[in-house]
């Protein structure tokens, strides 16, 4: 399919929802005359916006195709990472959102400062900054892989032009265009995942009993093996890995900090994050079950797969092949349209993001503290050009994996680096100090490299291999961190305390 064989519906359908994502950023841009609002648009959105914005930000391309290729090659098994979520937005309601919104600041590590040092902070936020980097390259590699065939433009190209687009409404509107774009692309979004869902299930020659019959026959539906090995991903290993990263990204992602303090109370952005989960949970099912469909579209009418590769090498095409040859006429522009939502709503909150850590954690703390708000507008602009143009780079670099999901969640799991560790020693206890909390980064930083890296020694090291499932690379960093700081933080108390009492004791004496 090439893009003049596009009906014109489905044309003036991408140019209606193109048209006002511009138009959202260059209404929205016109306020931003400071860097506070840039940054948090006035404290004022409902909170069903910053619901949807992090519902938006939560799904992306990664949901909306690397989901189904997840289940076209394996099964349900990355439901169990969605199983999480309510017990995390539990956990945000009770403490994250009430300490960010008292704490008053837009950066989401302004406080490990004043608990650890300058140190803490900086580490905290180049974690942050390089995984969002890791996960913009991943969205706009799956949204660009998915475009190519309906477009008939080439992955690269439709990488570039992706990036430029968000780039554009996020460099223009800051935070508040970024979180109302975020709504209508959440929209756009389900209502694309559900038209495709639709059509599947119509478009089999036995209907919704054949997919059922099919499905279960090759255990489509499992939720993966309920064994306690951890070197691979197993109900509970991936239970594990979604509390943990669930946890991280309620507690210390910048993309939903910056939300709470956005929403107009601290109701509203408590309630935010209740509907963002219980959106979540139900619309990674759907996702899923796009993808069981097209292994059952395909086993049972293999005459209808005409690429050159077999579906079965390259699971991450089987959706994009789909939406070229599968979509009557009239569908097409909003599939278009939801699969530019899917990736546009991610970029633009880790653009924005990106760019308020530059100011806040870079800028203001170590170049220029007293720096202007003209001054700070013009750097957020930089860093949201720069960061985008990285996020670009990086995904024109993710054309040779085979599985963007499993990519993209190793990538996770290495870059966030255990800071959800760190957020809760100096959280949970008091008696935390630097050196003990750094100490523990440090053999935090040690363990996440083992679990990810030691596969890649030559044989002669074999023995030294971790036999742990890469995705327990952040559990195994967060309790390292945790734990090694509090139990050396004990000993320094301890000693403290042993230390004064001598000190009494001679005073007494004299």
């Amino acid at each position: 399919m090439n893009a003049s064989d596009l009906p014109c519906w489905d044309w003036a359908v991408l140019a209606i929802y193109l048209t006002g994502l511009m138009g959202l950023g260059l209404v929205f841009g016109r306020r931003n005359i400071t860097s506070d609002h840039f940054m948090r648009a006035g404290g004022r959105v409902p909170g069903w916006a910053v619901g949807l914005s992090i519902f938006g930000t939560y799904v992306s391309s990664i949901s909306f195709l690397a989901l189904p290729g997840k289940a076209v090659a394996e099964n349900w098994n990355a439901l169990v990472f969605s199983l999480s979520l309510p017990v995390a937005a539990w956990v945000a309601t009770r403490w994250f959102v009430p300490f960010y919104r008292a704490e008053g600041e837009v950066s989401a590590y302004h406080h490990l400062e004043a608990r650890f040092g300058a140190w803490a902070r900086s580490y905290a936020a180049l974690c942050y900054v390089l995984t969002q980097l890791a996960r913009m390259g991943t969205i706009l590699y799956l949204v660009a892989l998915a475009l190519a065939p309906l477009t008939g433009w080439d992955v690269r190209v439709l990488i570039v032009l992706t990036g430029l687009v968000t780039l554009f409404y996020a460099w223009t509107g800051g935070v508040e265009a970024v979180i109302w774009a975020d709504v209508v692309q959440s929209i756009v979004l389900l209502l694309g995942a559900i038209c495709c869902a639709w059509l599947l299930l119509v478009q089999l020659p036995g209907g919704v009993k054949q997919f059922c019959e099919v499905a279960v026959d090759h255990g489509k539906f499992g939720l993966g093996s309920f064994s306690l090995a951890l070197s691979e991903p197993t109900f509970w290993v991936v239970l594990l890995y979604g509390l943990f990263i669930n946890l991280q990204n309620f507690g210390i992602d910048q993309n939903y900090v910056q939300r709470y303090v956005a929403a107009e109370s601290e109701t509203a952005a408590r309630r935010s994050v209740w509907l963002s989960a219980w959106l979540y949970l139900p619309t990674s099912a759907l996702f899923l079950l796009i993808g069981t469909a097209l292994f059952v579209r395909y086993t049972v009418q293999p005459e209808l797969w005409t690429a050159a590769v077999p579906w079965q090498e390259k699971p991450d095409l089987v959706f994009p092949h789909f939406l070229r040859t599968g979509l009557p006429a009239g569908f097409t522009g909003l599939v278009i349209a939801a699969l530019f939502a899917a990736a546009q709503s991610t970029l633009s909150s880790s653009m924005n993001g990106c760019a308020t850590l530059t100011l806040c954690d870079g800028y203001r703390r170590y170049l220029r503290p007293h720096a202007d708000d003209r001054e700070s507008l013009r750097v957020l602009r930089a860093a949201t050009l720069f960061h985008g143009f990285v996020g670009i780079g990086v995904a024109l670099a993710m054309t040779r994996v085979r599985s963007a999901l499993d990519a993209w969640w190793e990538l996770a799991s290495v870059f966030s680096g255990g800071m959800l560790g760190l957020f809760l020693l100096g959280q949970i206890t008091t008696r935390s100090r630097k050196p003990a909390a750094a100490t523990g980064v440090l053999a935090g930083v040690f363990a996440i490299g083992w679990v990810s890296l030691s596969r890649y020694l030559p044989d002669q090291w074999g023995a030294w291999r971790s036999q742990l499932h890469p995705f327990l690379a952040v559990v195994l960093g967060t309790l390292t961190i945790f734990f090694t700081g509090l139990l050396l933080s004990r000993r320094q108390s301890q000693s403290v305390s042993m230390t004064n009492r001598i000190s009494a004791s001679r005073s007494s004496s004299e």
